[in-house]
């Protein structure tokens, strides 16, 4: 059931408590956007779509265009005209993508709407800004713009407004773990999509774990022969163990292109998580001499933290952790490798005589020292590869790594710490941003303490405890999607919506516009939306805004 009591309310409150922002005229209680832009100007009128309306782009951002037509013409049966700027037009209507060096003020991914009754601009200092334009003019635009089928009898009108936009944070991310359970190439391609219309912009695929290696290496072809696919758990644990029968899959190196295209044609950048020391008993199983021990080990087929890591006394381990950055480095044009580096026992390295023999011979105090060599070690050769490493806070064990950014997931504290050293963080704390979470008390599928909606939305990217200097550390915050309990498309859709709508908003929007019941009012027709998109999205109950009282 919807917050009925919400729309019945109507959307007149949506802006008003919103000081910043500009109101002329009716129509303002007609307008759902999230993220909610940073200033809005409602005019009276409409822009209405037609199918002589032609979509006029300047250099650069014609595919911008294409896409756009692509977008509507399902739906209104449209085949808009794109033309180059410059181009005499004759056109009643048009949708002008202008890249303006005046709005550099805005940054890269900031923009300028005007929807006036005659044509549409989209103004920005770069193409990602004039895309996010787009993704605003999208949800103005009626919800049945999304159908994959013609629609009749649906006027195409979008308000007059005049907005001016911008993100407030660079990094707005979400994680898809495909270690615990594959999701296929078709799905992850989809998933792009849903990130963005709500702007997100970072998309953290985990690849490996210890149940499974999800990328083809071409120098190491065992890793998806052996390592892609796990046998049918015997234990009845419902926690610690995968429910179901054998399960696998993993992304050939053609796969991993196209997606990366595919998300940098929708402005989203694709990081991928190449898990070391520790969560890698699917490489241990496929290629041996790479632990501590000489075990003959299997895929693993339950959860948990697992005391089977890389030998960090070992160089073949070194070498072979650098034929893998390598291809992979080749593959993702992005500035990020993730190492993981979380949840790494140290059990086999206090037993190890390889490991005491580096402790000793690089003169470290301990096996956390120890750590940071491995870490330290990879970040040099990641630099190499003209890439910057990124990993959990537990990095910060032992001391970090010169150039190495943090993914703060125990709270908050790990990422205060990085940033009051002077590296760059990225918040993603269990209390508010872990979205394996179940989303109330009962009634919901999944495990761990409820993280409703609200308790998302209600997350400070930024302590009030650091300085302005330390600060200016803090990229972003993302969402993880962890997938021990998750394992359809369908079921990671319902996990991840609509709490990434929140996320979105707390990301973009100034921190001043944050209104929980607006928010949720401005929702409900973009969940209507999703639904037409073929989205699995959760709707929020009517007792939704009470759960964080």
């Amino acid at each position: 059931m919807r917050c009925k009591a919400m729309i019945a309310a109507g959307m007149a409150a949506v802006f008003a408590a919103a000081m910043y922002f500009s109101v002329e005229g009716a129509g303002a209680a007609e307008l759902s956007l999230i993220p909610i832009p940073e200033k809005v100007v409602v005019k009276a009128g409409e822009f209405v779509l037609t199918a002589d309306t032609v979509i006029v782009a300047d250099r650069g951002a014609g595919a911008i265009g294409e896409y756009l037509a692509k977008l509507v013409g399902p739906a209104t049966g449209f085949k808009l005209k794109v033309a180059g700027a410059g181009t005499k037009q004759r056109a009643k209507k048009t949708i002008k993508l202008r890249i303006d060096p005046e709005a550099k003020s805005l940054g890269p991914e900031g923009y300028k709407l005007k929807v006036g009754a005659s044509g549409v601009e989209i103004s920005s200092s770069a193409t990602a800004g004039i895309f996010h334009g787009v993704q605003t003019l999208r949800q103005l635009l009626p919800a049945r713009i999304e159908s994959e089928a013609r629609v009749e009898g649906v006027k195409w009108a979008a308000p007059c407004v005049e907005i001016t936009d911008k993100p407030r944070f660079r990094w707005r991310g979400l994680m898809l773990d495909t270690g615990r359970h594959f999701f296929p190439k078709e799905f992850v391609l989809k998933y792009i999509d849903e990130m963005a219309l709500y702007k997100l912009n970072n998309l953290h695929l985990h690849l490996t774990e210890d149940q499974g290696w999800r990328i083809e290496i071409k120098k190491h072809p065992e890793l998806t022969k052996i390592g892609a696919w796990r046998g049918k758990s015997t234990s009845k644990d419902l926690f610690l163990s995968p429910s179901g029968p054998a399960h696998g899959g993993f992304y050939t190196q053609e796969d991993i292109r196209e997606i990366v295209a595919y998300a940098a044609s929708r402005y989203v950048t694709v990081m991928p998580e190449i898990e070391m020391p520790g969560h890698s008993q699917a490489a241990l199983a496929s290629v041996p001499g790479l632990a501590c021990t000489n075990q003959k080990f299997k895929v693993l087929t339950h959860w948990g933290v697992n005391k089977e890591v890389y030998c960090a006394g070992n160089e073949k381990v070194f070498e072979f952790l650098q034929d893998v950055i390598t291809e992979v480095a080749g593959l993702f044009p992005g500035e990020y490798i993730h190492i993981g580096g979380d949840e790494v026992p140290k059990d086999r390295w206090k037993e190890c005589p390889k490991c005491q023999a580096r402790i000793k011979a690089e003169r470290l105090k301990d096996e956390n020292e120890l750590q940071s060599y491995f870490v330290s070690r990879m970040e040099k050769f990641i630099n190499s590869k003209g890439k910057k490493l990124i990993g959990w806070d537990e990095i910060l064990e032992g001391g970090l790594p010169p150039r190495a950014t943090v993914m703060s997931w125990r709270g908050i504290s790990g990422g205060i710490e990085a940033a009051r050293q002077g590296h760059d963080v990225v918040m993603s704390p269990t209390t508010a941003l872990y979205f394996d979470y179940k989303q109330a008390a009962e009634g919901e599928p999944n495990v761990g303490s409820p993280l409703p909606l609200c308790r998302v939305y209600a997350f400070e990217p930024v302590p009030a405890e650091l300085t302005p200097q330390e600060a200016a550390h803090i990229l972003g915050a993302q969402g993880n999607l962890w997938t021990e309990h998750v394992e359809t498309p369908e079921h990671a859709e319902y996990m991840t919506y609509p709490r990434a709508a929140a996320l979105a908003e707390l990301t973009w929007s100034p921190a001043s516009a944050k209104n929980f019941g607006d928010f949720l009012a401005r929702l409900n027709p973009l969940l209507a939306r999703m639904d037409i998109m073929g989205v699995n999205s959760r709707k929020p109950k009517a007792d939704e805004q009470s759960q964080c009282n």
